[in-house]
């Protein structure tokens, strides 16, 4: 039995008769130079299969050696979620086909993976805590990427042909699994998307990862199953697969709470499956039956030995972990001088260690906070994309502000010179220099066009001279497009009073 899409039971009505399960399965690309078990480069972007070996394409005769960095950060990773870090973890092999997965097994770890037993803690949007609890961190290689072509989806249904790319394949991931997530009701997508975030935010800080979930660096499984309130058990969970946005895990949630709700009161059966998230819409749809572990058979990869990790060296790594970025963030708010409210909005936009990263870079924490929340947070929004996800540095925001302030450039000159770095230009200085945008510093070429504004407009000169001084404003709006806004608007009203004694 299927439902429509409108046909979807209302939220409300879905929390009087069920209580929703969730668990999360966040994937993050680990940042690592190389692969997981090869030597091939771990970068994105390159020409399709350029970056892959016989390990990583699995040919015969090859074998992996373990990437000892993605261990440390593995470990990093499982001490900062508050696990604990096994003195003995092994590698199994998940065996599985897919066309992306050329060894047609995955290295992975099962029953001992290096991190266990943790939890994170998150808040909610109006400062309500709420503990995840993780019931591992684990080790594994990435697939590789199929390009479905010929549909009008870009899904495999109604194409025509599919190419592969191997280059992901062989790419360092930990994959983080929470508990089951129960409790939550109405609030259930919130706390999806509150814990995605604070991880998210809590690996960009180890600096284990980009976290570019856009590019698919992190990628979130959502599973969502409903009970009924008298239920003693949980139901049958779906898996939305790859998840790649925070608004779309609250929206993946929410979908799938209301299309079982109204799929069980109608009398039908949920299905253990995966399925896809459409970003268009925020609805899913149906993928392949989901498989359990014993359909994956399990056993200790042959080729890999143990991974030990000596008790000493867990405790050198747990003092290189900084400073929990919600602690860090405290301690900002404090010297900023910033409410809750305002420091939330600026955590639900992701800015604020935009903003921190632009101070440390020079800029002062009022005009950070200006750009990252008003002119920079508006290109995001018409480029479709998360303010962090622009292509401009936080060093780059704070170079146009130093130029603002040592008044090389006005306010609106220094909003051309940031679309401009967002357009591929390159760096600020550079751009002022190709585009001549530096503030006109020359009296007499800027009194050259007050005198010309002041003749064109004698009505307003002759308001001005009898003390009107706020009509003065006509006259630096000519100048300043005479000028193509870059006159300092400051010292053209300064020539204009003057002039006009």
């Amino acid at each position: 039995m299927s439902v429509a899409t409108d046909d979807l039971m209302d939220f409300d009505e879905v929390l009087k008769r069920f209580d929703p399960v969730m668990g999360l399965e966040v994937h993050v690309e680990l940042g690592t130079a190389t692969k997981m078990f090869c030597g091939c480069p771990a970068t994105f972007g390159g020409d399709p299969n350029s970056q892959v070996c016989p390990a990583c394409l699995g040919l015969p005769g090859s074998l992996p050696v373990a990437n000892a960095k993605a261990i440390e950060s593995a470990a990093r990773i499982g001490l900062a979620l508050n696990c604990s870090i096994r003195e003995s973890s092994v590698f199994a092999r998940k065996n599985y086909f897919y066309p992306d997965q050329p060894k047609n097994y995955q290295i992975s770890q099962y029953d001992e993976p290096i991190a266990y037993e943790g939890y994170l803690d998150v808040v909610l949007d109006d400062g309500t805590p709420w503990r995840v609890d993780i019931e591992r961190a684990h080790m594994e290689e990435d697939t590789g990427k199929s390009l479905h072509v010929g549909g009008s989806t870009g899904r495999i249904h109604g194409a025509s042909h599919s190419l592969l790319d191997y280059n992901r394949a062989g790419v360092p991931l930990v994959e983080i699994v929470s508990k089951p997530i129960v409790g939550a009701g109405a609030r259930a997508p919130e706390v999806a998307r509150a814990y995605v975030t604070a991880l998210r935010d809590l690996l960009r800080s180890l600096d284990v990862s980009d976290v570019r979930m856009d590019q698919g660096s992190m990628r979130c499984d959502v599973n969502v199953s409903l009970m009924r309130k008298d239920a003693a058990e949980f139901g049958t969970r779906t898996e939305t697969k790859n998840v790649n946005s925070l608004k779309s895990v609250e929206a993946a949630v929410t979908f799938e709470m209301r299309r079982q709700g109204a799929l069980l009161e109608a009398g039908g059966e949920i299905v253990q499956e995966t399925r896809h998230f459409h970003e268009a819409d925020g609805t899913t749809s149906a993928g392949r039956r989901k498989e359990t572990a014993e359909d994956y058979r399990y056993f200790p990869e042959p080729d890999l030995p143990p991974v030990i990790a000596d008790p000493a060296w867990v405790d050198e790594l747990r003092g290189t972990l900084p400073e929990l970025p919600w602690v860090r963030r405290a301690r900002i708010q404090t010297d900023w001088g910033v409410s809750d409210e305002v420091m939330r909005d600026l955590v639900n936009v992701g800015a604020v260690d935009l903003i921190i990263a632009t101070a440390e870079a020079g800029a002062k924490p009022d005009a950070a906070r200006s750009w990252w929340v008003s002119f920079l947070a508006q290109q995001a929004n018409s480029r479709g994309v998360e303010l962090g996800g622009l292509p401009i540095t936080p060093a780059q925001v704070a170079a146009v502000i130093g130029l603002v302030d040592e008044g090389s450039l006005t306010n609106k000159l220094a909003q051309q010179v940031v679309a401009a770095v967002l357009d591929g230009e390159g760096e600020p200085a550079q751009i002022v220099a190709d585009r001549g945008l530096e503030v006109v510093r020359d009296d007499s070429a800027l009194q050259a066009a007050v005198d010309e504004a002041l003749v064109a407009n004698p009505d307003i000169a002759a308001k001005i001279r009898d003390g009107k001084v706020q009509a003065a404003g006509k006259i630096v709006g000519d100048v300043m497009k005479a000028t193509r806004g870059q006159a300092d608007p400051a010292r053209v009203k300064e020539l204009v009073l003057a002039a006009c004694q």
